[in-house]
């Protein structure tokens, strides 16, 4: 048996703790001496407090915790419990690291207003491209809203590009206008595409993927943004700055031209390719 101290010890919690437990009924001691009243443990016992702990950190109430143990919830029922613990756990940090990368994207947009990087800015015509494309609905153009929905956009593009033996004619090429029916400056429909050579027909890649046609852009800004693509804001508000002091004005959403695309985000580099107003009218892709 153990002494309250040397159980603690084992079971990583505090000997005030296992008071607590005790008094509530959810470990009870396999012996308390009628004189002294120490309390002894058994090793077997440490079964049940990884249980009170873990269904702890699962969220439930120590009363909530009483009721599931006395209902002696089955070993791998308990670890699908901790699975789906873990799962929201990562799901939370995901979510954390992500509003922590919005975070600094916002401070390094405060840090860089009034500056012009106008040596970093080229306008220049932009050429007809052929895209093989996904499309998808965004709930706005943030940063934080267009990941999710372009991310998964690419992977199955890029794998029914594959599976058809499809070698794509250039670079990834994303491009975005104001979803069907909604206000501008809200929801936006994201394309994913890549380029492909006129042979390639939508059949060949399977259903939902379409081939359009983007038209030339006579006049473009573009700069050049390096690193992950959630922490675009400093670049596209510095193109935006750029593009209103010299006395242009945006036609649309930018493109965004996939330069290098490595495992790491942060080695990413994309080219922003805001369109500038002409005095045409700016025409929209065609389905090919």
């Amino acid at each position: 048996m153990f002494t309250i101290g040397d159980f603690a010890k084992h079971g990583r919690v505090s000997v005030r703790m296992l008071r607590h437990y005790d008094a509530l009924g959810l470990l009870r001691p396999a012996r308390v001496d009628p004189f002294t009243g120490y309390r002894f443990y058994e090793a077997g016992q440490l079964a049940r407090l990884n249980r009170v702990i873990a269904l702890k950190e699962l969220g439930f109430s120590l009363d909530q915790v009483g009721t599931i143990l006395d209902e002696r919830v089955a070993t791998e029922e308990m670890r699908g419990m901790l699975r789906l613990r873990r799962a929201e756990l990562e799901a939370a940090m995901a979510a954390a690291a992500a509003r922590l990368v919005q975070v600094e994207a916002r401070l390094r947009t405060i840090e860089s207003e009034g500056s012009m990087p106008a040596d970093d800015i080229v306008v220049k015509s932009l050429p007809p491209v052929r895209l093989a494309e996904l499309a998808g609905i965004a709930e706005s153009y943030e940063p934080e809203d267009i990941s999710p929905v372009i991310g998964p956009l690419y992977e199955q593009l890029c794998r029914r590009v594959e599976e058809a033996g499809v070698l794509p004619a250039g670079p990834g090429l994303a491009y975005y206008e104001d979803a069907p029916g909604a206000e501008p400056g809200s929801a936006v429909l994201v394309h994913a595409g890549l380029p492909v050579a006129a042979s390639v027909r939508a059949e060949d890649l399977g259903g939902g993927v379409r081939i359009v046609t983007l038209p030339a852009v006579e006049r473009a800004a573009t700069v050049v943004h390096r690193g992950s693509m959630d922490g675009v804001l400093p670049t596209a508000q510095a193109l935006a700055r750029w593009i209103d002091a010299h006395g242009h004005r945006s036609a649309g959403y930018a493109r965004e031209l996939t330069l290098a695309c490595p495992e790491d985000p942060d080695q990413w580099v994309t080219e922003l390719q805001e369109p500038l107003a002409t005095t045409s009218c700016r025409r929209a892709a065609v389905t090919a």
